[in-house]
Formats: structure tokens, C-alpha cells, sequence
């Protein structure tokens, strides 16, 4: 018998924090799990690189939209770390149309010996205070909150798809398929428009935006991508509302290539800088590209993700798959790029060797210390014994987010409803 996963247990996002000390996932019931990282013990050396669960809470719940008579589903979309500033951590999690910050605080003390209340909370009579007690904090087990700080809502009539901090850590912006909107963390009723590209006749409507992201030093320039496999540069300082782009990156189209899938699979699911600010990467169906910022006619780089599915186009189509938006992330130094496919596999790609290789996150080879082995995809003529058919690659297994630590080669990939952490090997 098949056990399919629970809808609200798939995983729907995947980030590091600034420091890779903790690991947040978002799911489709809503719910945000926050990992830690284990701090090393010189009995045990080897689990520094192990997470366990930090905090677990309910980010969103699902709502109805009365005037339009539409579900909005809890799912979270994005999430989005702040820098630490003190002890406590910040997070913006986002579901279709609401984005809220969260912060998450450890608690190991309590405060006892109240004048006006009793140990359980109660009024006490006042008339039976006869002396002053001084309160004093008691230690207490650990205790992890995660309070709701702002909730930032009203302000997308589409699907949010995007949201970015900007690097000025005092504003962030909300994507959707139209527009772009800019918020001040400090304010919650209202948010500026800085990109609208909805046309006044909606019949007239032939490209949405697919995602958006701020440079990572420059906080007055930002990039989207959109669902014609175009990614435009703005500049705020240009204009209050960004509706002419500074730079405009596109491939021209091979016409060789055309085909009935051809404005499908070139639409870009994900967009993402360099840690550096000076490159561009997109992920399209097939492809991962990486552009120079100063060069706008053409990528520097394209990297094969699964060619081997482009004979497969129209079972994809019937099927949905080709409609699947796969994320990708860059290693710490922007020396090495990694994106998922299907069969549970994801890709690697090292910029500087020009090699690649395809690896698998399953239970089978994920038990603690197992090394994993490159796998291989097989398109025609003999399969060897260590090769997979491409007619017998599974399209519900999927790898659609992964993240990468910001300084140490440790990924997590989301796989269905499980999570997997891997790390180098180390000797």
C-alpha cells in the first residue's frame, strides 16, 4: 500500500539564517519549524553539523475572502531571515496574501513574588497586603516563544510570490504576479508601489511577475524575473514608481528550438544574486543561467538541469509537471550552484571546474554518515547497472527548494514532507 504524505506536511520552503545557526522550513498547513544547529561537545565532535528542532509555531491559518468569495490557504509561501540584533531572532514568513514578522525569543527565567498577584496569577485582596515583597526572577526550563510582531496585510490583490529584505534591514518588498510593493518594517497600514505592471485591459495581459529580489549591498536596486524568461534591473532612485527597467536581461531564442512548450519552460521560476552582487541566476524549466550584471544580451553560463526531459514535454504538460517552479541557491563563495529535479534527485553545478553531478536525497542513503553516490540518468540503448531510466523517473518526487549554509558546504534539501541535511564529508 502507497502512504501519500499529508497536504499540510509538505515542506514549501527552505532558509538558512545569516549565521547557518538555524534552519526554518515552511509548510503547507501553515506552520513554520525552526532547526538549531548543535553546539559541539568534546564527547561527541562529530554532531556539531546536526539540527534539531527549535521551535515549532502556526504562522497562518486559512481565511475566506468574503467580497470575492476565494479560499486563501495557509500554505507558506517564503521565508525570509532578518540579521540578529540581540539575542532574540526576526523572521518574515508569507502566505498568499499576508506577510508577518515574527520574533523568537528563548525564555529561562520567571519573575515570583508579586505584591498584587499569587503564584498562579490571581488578583490577591488587597486588604490582606501587609508587607512590600521585592519580585525576583527564578530560573525556569527553557522555554522558546515565537510572537507575531507586525502583520503586514491588504495590500496584494494576486498571489505573493517573493518577498526580500532589503540591505538596508529597514525595508522589505512583497511580490505578486503583477505587482511589486515596498514596505517600512515600522508601518503596517500602508506599503509604496514600486512596480505595477498590470495593463488596463487585463485581455491585453501577457506576462506576470514570477519573482523579485534586492542586490545584497545596493538598497536602492532590485531584479525581476518574469513568466516570458526576461529579468529586469530597477533602480529606485530613478523613479518613484519603477516601470522603466535600468537594465533588461534576455536570451534571444534559438528558432531551431521552437516549439508549442517553447514561452513555458522559458519562464523563470526563480531569481536569485550572487553573494558578491555581481551576478544574476534564474531558473527556468530545463535550465539554470547565470548573468554577468554587465552584460544584458546573453548569460555567461548555462547549465543543463535535466535536458534529458525535452522528449518528454507533452506527458509533462498533461501531467502539470511543466508548470513546476524548481528554486535554486548559490554555495557561500558563488563558487557552486545547486537546484532540484525530479525523482527526488538535485543538481550541482561548480563554476570554476565545469563539473556537475547529480545526487539523490532518499531514506535509503540518508542514513547519519552514509556518503552519498552520484546517480545517473540514462536516455536511450543500454542502461548500466548503476544508471535510471529516464521512462522511470518518478514526477511526484520532486526537489523544488533547497538552501545553502552562508559559510560551510551544508545543504538542506525539501524532498515531499521530509527534510535532508547533508555536509561535506569530513575526514
Amino acid at each position: 500500500m502507497l502512504l501519500l504524505p499529508c497536504k499540510a506536511d509538505i515542506i514549501s520552503t527552505v532558509e538558512f539564517n545569516h549565521t547557518g545557526e538555524l534552519l526554518a522550513t515552511g509548510d503547507k498547513g501553515g506552520r513554520v519549524v525552526i532547526f538549531q544547529r548543535e553546539q559541539e561537545s568534546k564527547n561527541q565532535p562529530h554532531r556539531r553539523g546536526e539540527y534539531n528542532v527549535y521551535s515549532t509555531f502556526q504562522s497562518h491559518e486559512p481565511e475566506f475572502d468574503y467580497l470575492k468569495s476565494l479560499e486563501i490557504e495557509e500554505k507558506i509561501n517564503k521565508i525570509r531571515w532578518l540579521p540578529q540584533q540581540n539575542a532574540a531572532y526576526f523572521l518574515l514568513s508569507t502566505n498568499d496574501k499576508t506577510v508577518k514578522l515574527w520574533k523568537v525569543s528563548e525564555r529561562d527565567k520567571r519573575p515570583e513574588g508579586y505584591n498584587l498577584k499569587d503564584e498562579d496569577g490571581r488578583l490577591r485582596d488587597p486588604s490582606m497586603i501587609t508587607s512590600l515583597r521585592v519580585p525576583v526572577l527564578r530560573p525556569m526550563d527553557l522555554m522558546v516563544e515565537a510572537t507575531p510582531r507586525r502583520v503586514f496585510a491588504n495590500a496584494h490583490t494576486y498571489h505573493i510570490n517573493s518577498i526580500s529584505v532589503n540591505s538596508d534591514y529597514e525595508t522589505y518588498m512583497s511580490a505578486d504576479d503583477l505587482r511589486i510593493n515596498l514596505w517600512n518594517f515600522e508601518i503596517t497600514n500602508q506599503s509604496f508601489n514600486i512596480v505595477d505592471i498590470k495593463p488596463a485591459n487585463m485581455e491585453e495581459l501577457t506576462e506576470v511577475i514570477t519573482a523579485a529580489e534586492f542586490h545584497p549591498h545596493h538598497c536602492n536596486t532590485f531584479v525581476y524575473s518574469s513568466s516570458k524568461g526576461t529579468i529586469r534591473l530597477c533602480d529606485m532612485r530613478t523613479s518613484a514608481l519603477c516601470d522603466r527597467h535600468a537594465k533588461f536581461f534576455e536570451e534571444p531564442e534559438d528558432p531551431s528550438n521552437r516549439s508549442f512548450f517553447s514561452e513555458i519552460i522559458s519562464s523563470i521560476s526563480d531569481v536569485k544574486f550572487s553573494h558578491s552582487g555581481r551576478y544574476i541566476m534564474t531558473r527556468d524549466y530545463l535550465t539554470v543561467k547565470v548573468w554577468d550584471l554587465n552584460m544584458e544580451n546573453r548569460p555567461i553560463e548555462t547549465y543543463q538541469v535535466h535536458d534529458y526531459l525535452r522528449s518528454k514535454l507533452c506527458s509533462l504538460y498533461e501531467n502539470d509537471c511543466i508548470f513546476d517552479k524548481f528554486e535554486c541557491v548559490w554555495n557561500g563563495s558563488d563558487s557552486v550552484i545547486m537546484t532540484g529535479s525530479y525523482n527526488n534527485f538535485f543538481r550541482m553545478f561548480d563554476r570554476n571546474t565545469k563539473r556537475d553531478v547529480t545526487l539523490e536525497a532518499s531514506r535509503e542513503n540518508s542514513k547519519p554518515r552514509a556518503v552519498l553516490k552520484p546517480r545517473k540518468v540514462c536516455v536511450g540503448g543500454k542502461r548500466r547497472k548503476d544508471e535510471i531510466s529516464v521512462d522511470s523517473l518518478d514526477f511526484s518526487k520532486k526537489i523544488l527548494h533547497t538552501a545553502w549554509h552562508p559559510s560551510e558546504n551544508i545543504i538542506a534539501v525539501a524532498a515531499t514532507n521530509n527534510l535532508y541535511i547533508f555536509q561535506d564529508k569530513v575526514n
